[in-house]
């Protein structure tokens, strides 16, 4: 499964750093954040709530804007 997080706050590679250690600690994700883009882009290898990503990225200092699920192999 496939998520976008959309995120407020992130100016530099270092904060795209902080986003990434953080959703990366948690088992079962697998983070890419964009910094120009302002979002990660997480596969989960499990379910995993949405409030745990949201709680991992606000932790990290950063504020959610919106999770969105995407489904098929070109999303």
């Amino acid at each position: 499964m496939k998520k976008i997080i959309e995120i407020h706050g992130m100016s530099c590679e270092h904060c795209q750093a902080s986003v990434e250690k953080a959703l990366n600690a948690i088992d079962g994700v697998k983070a890419k954040v964009e910094l120009k883009k302002n979002r990660a882009v997480i596969n989960l290898t499990k379910e995993i709530q949405d409030q745990t990503l949201r709680d991992a990225v606000t932790e990290a200092g950063f504020e959610v804007v919106s999770i969105t699920e995407k489904k098929g192999l070109f999303s």
